[in-house]
Formats: C-alpha cells, sequence, structure tokens
C-alpha cells in the first residue's frame, strides 16, 4: 500500500483554499456515498431539484466544512461526518448547502473546479488505491494530469444568504418530515466555540457567517416545526457509526485507531475501524479473520463482501475475490465503484470468459460515470488482454481526455481512427475526441505552450 499513501500525499496540493486549513483530496468509497445519498436525494427532492443533477464530492479534511460550487456540486470533509453526533446533524447541513443551491447564491466559481471534478481520483482503500498498485501506468497517468487543477476560490456567504438558506433547510426538512433540530444543534455547539475562540480553526464557519440573532431566528423556525421531536432511526445512527468507522480506519494512523476504537470495544463499527487499519497495515491473515467475522454475522453485506474481496485481491487471489466482488455487486447493483472493483479482479484472472465479463460490468459503470478515468483504463487493458488494439486505444484516448490529458487523448483518438473502421459509432466517438480539442481554444492555447519550440 505505499503507493496509496504516495497518492493520498500527492493529492495533498490539488486544491488551494481561501482559508488555512487545505484539503486533502477528493475519496470515492460505495459504502459512504450510498448512505450519504440516501440522506439527501430527500432533501435535493424537497429543494425543486433533480436528485440525479446534483454531484456530491467527499473531501478528506478532518476540518468541519461542506459547500457548494456552481453546476450543482457540494463538498463535504470528512471531518463534517466525524465530528457529526447524529445523522440529523449532517443532515441539517446538507439541507443548508441546498438551499444556498437551489436559491442560486454561488452564481459563479473557478473554471479550475470543474476541471478538478472530472478525473475519478481516488477510491479509498477499497478500488483505485489498491488498483494503482498495480497499474505503475495508469498511476502515472494521474500524476501527469496533476498541472490541470487550479487553484480555486469560494464566496463567503452574506448573512442575508445565510439566513435564507437556514430558512430552506427547514423547509426541507419540514417536506422530509424530519426534525431541523440536528442543524440548530449544529449550530449552537460551533457559535459557543466561535465565542470562546477556538471557531476559527473551523472553515465552514469562514465562508458562513454565525450569529446569535441568526441561531435565535433559527431556533424559532425549528421550534415552530410540526416535526420538531422526530428523532434518527436506529438504522440511520448504525450508518452514521459505520461511516464514521470506515473513514477513521483508513485515514487514521494505527494508534489513532486503537485508542477510538479499543479492542474491548466489540461493537460492529469498532471491529469494522480495526478490520480496515490492520488490512493497511498489510496484516492479511488478521485483516480477513476480522472480516470474515463480520461476513458470518452479515454473509448479505456489499461492503464487507467488497473489503473480504479487495485484501484477496491484493493478496494475489484474484480468482477468489472475483467471488466476494460479485456478490457485492448482486446485493448493491447500482454502484459503480462495486463493478468496477469486480471487473478489475476479473481482468487479473486472465481467463477469456472473465475478461469478456469485464468489459460488460465496466461499460456500466462507464455509461453511470462517463468521466470515472479508472474504468477507461482498465476498458483498455481489458481490450488489449483481448488483442483489441484499436478500442484499447480508443479506451485510452477516453482515459486521457477524463484525466485531462488532451495532448494524449487527441494522439490515442486519432490512432484508434486509424484502426478502427471508418464510421462506425467507435470512430465516430474518436473522431469526436479529436474535433472537440481541436474546437476549444483554452485547449489549443495549452497544447501549444506544451509544444516544444
Amino acid at each position: 500500500m505505499r503507493l496509496a499513501s504516495l497518492f493520498v500525499t500527492i493529492f495533498t496540493a490539488l486544491f488551494v483554499w481561501p482559508f488555512t486549513v487545505s484539503a486533502q483530496g477528493l475519496i470515492r468509497d460505495a459504502e459512504i456515498e450510498s448512505v450519504v445519498r440516501e440522506w439527501s436525494d430527500p432533501i435535493f427532492t424537497a429543494a425543486g431539484l433533480q436528485a440525479r443533477d446534483v454531484n456530491i464530492y467527499l473531501l478528506n479534511d478532518p476540518t468541519i466544512n461542506a459547500f457548494v460550487t456552481r453546476g450543482q456540486n457540494m463538498f463535504l470533509h470528512t471531518g463534517t461526518i466525524v465530528q457529526a453526533r447524529t445523522p440529523n446533524e449532517i443532515k441539517g447541513v446538507i439541507a443548508h448547502e441546498t438551499g444556498h443551491m437551489a436559491d442560486g447564491h454561488l452564481a459563479r466559481s473557478s473554471d479550475a473546479m470543474n476541471k478538478a471534478m472530472r478525473p475519478v481520483i481516488l477510491t479509498m482503500g477499497l478500488g483505485l488505491l489498491a488498483a494503482l498498485a498495480g497499474a505503475p501506468d495508469a498511476g502515472a497517468a494521474i500524476l501527469g494530469s496533476a498541472g490541470q487543477f487550479g487553484t480555486v476560490t469560494f464566496f463567503a456567504h452574506s448573512r442575508v444568504q445565510e439566513a435564507a438558506a437556514d430558512q430552506a433547510a427547514v423547509r426541507y426538512m419540514d417536506a422530509t418530515h424530519q426534525s431541523g433540530e440536528g442543524l440548530l444543534r449544529f449550530f449552537q455547539q460551533f457559535r459557543t466555540a466561535e465565542v470562546i475562540g477556538g471557531a476559527k480553526r473551523y472553515p465552514y464557519f469562514l465562508n458562513h457567517p454565525l450569529s446569535s440573532e441568526r441561531i435565535s431566528s433559527l431556533k424559532s423556525q425549528v421550534e415552530a416545526s410540526p416535526w420538531r421531536d422526530v428523532k434518527d432511526s436506529p438504522e440511520d445512527v448504525h450508518k452514521l457509526a459505520m461511516i464514521k468507522a470506515k473513514i477513521v480506519g483508513f485515514l487514521n494512523k494505527p494508534e489513532q485507531v486503537k485508542n477510538l476504537y479499543p479492542e474491548e470495544d466489540q461493537s460492529e463499527p469498532a471491529r469494522y475501524a480495526r478490520a480496515i487499519s490492520n488490512y493497511l497495515q498489510a496484516s492479511t491473515s488478521i485483516a480477513l479473520t476480522q472480516i470474515g467475522d463480520l461476513l458470518k454475522e452479515e454473509p448479505d453485506n456489499p461492503y464487507f463482501n467488497e473489503l473480504y474481496g479487495q485484501v484477496l485481491f491484493e493478496s494475489g487471489k484474484a480468482e477468489e475475490a472475483v467471488r466476494y466482488h460479485q456478490h457485492a455487486v448482486d446485493n448493491a447493483p447500482t454502484s459503480p465503484l462495486l463493478r468496477l472493483n469486480l471487473a478489475q479482479a476479473m481482468i487479473a484472472t486472465d481467463r477469456p470468459e472473465a475478461v469478456e465479463q469485464a468489459i460488460l460490468e465496466l461499460k456500466q459503470v462507464i455509461a453511470r460515470e462517463m468521466d470515472n478515468s479508472f474504468a477507461w483504463y482498465e476498458l483498455s487493458v481489458a481490450y488489449e488482454k483481448q488483442g483489441n488494439t484499436p478500442m484499447a486505444k480508443l479506451a485510452t484516448a477516453e482515459q486521457a481526455y477524463a484525466l485531462g490529458d488532451y495532448g494524449r487523448a487527441r494522439s490515442f483518438a486519432q490512432r484508434a481512427q486509424h484502426d478502427l473502421k471508418f464510421g462506425t459509432p467507435e470512430w465516430r466517438r474518436a473522431n469526436d475526441i479529436v474535433l472537440v480539442i481541436a474546437a476549444d481554444p483554452k485547449i489549443r492555447k495549452r497544447l501549444a505552450q506544451r509544444r516544444p519550440q
């Protein structure tokens, strides 16, 4: 997992913020994304948004922050999840940010963020990190694309906008029959910290000015709601505990994991965190035993199956890993990340029928996430194993285009055009890449600047 650590370090520098804390990079994880989506989509719908059009991104940063950018993009720091005491607090923050989005409070943001959101950078331990460890060419391509990420500037909201977003958040929580108490508690907690003098370390309150008047107004709204006393379901409480444990297990040092989840704590989240920590420490047999124990209790849990399969895959047991990744997909068929892991393991078996099935799986991933650069990379590997070099070149062009490496994208698209039959859908797609790159003056300028004098 040394390459995994390298990637976390490198992506620390990808974003530059107006406050003193730097974000650590984008994280992908099927389980966390599923939980956050489950909590967010009803709120988006209540706000009159098309939930499928809203992108949610998780940033590896221990501080509390959440924000939205142009194009219906919402960002959550891992610290917001880990430090939340209840699911309702997270839902309240999401509802507040949805208010900013629905009311158009951020009508502009840097074009660099649009580029930053295109690649799939990191899948936390369960997909790309492990896959990249066995795919140095893909790793080099992603590293080479780091130059496309620019400085991002976010604009602090005015107090008028904050009050409007608060009101909207309570409306959305009411519409979904949930209490707004979580958002109120969230603000009250950090208002106290702000008065004492410590809240300045939380970037959320640099961009979201907080005041006693604002809290008082929000409190009145929440108390007037017929849903104010609604509590989180036990299922939601458990889901929060599990994704917290997952974040801690993957992103905290082993000694920190042990302190937060000591051995005497035999709860499911604690065992999950320790299993993940042992996996990252390459204590393979211990990790497999611990994950196996979790699987005995929940054999159909897609994320336990995913983790078990990933440990097997990294141990060179791709054939065994396929069975667990397949079971994960069977129990969560809408997750593109789980399908990506399954395809990766199938390709590694080198069995022709498995490689053929992997191509079908990857096409489903790409249908949902057209800009998933690693899916395109794996598709190029699969086609190459089949001896289908023209399609491998086209997939490489797509991967490079998703990463913003337009020179490489154009080169491979032109090579694919040369080898593909004229007029076929594949030939037209290669042609589209070439034409789009040629038609964009910003891309042409960038390519010209890179051209040797």
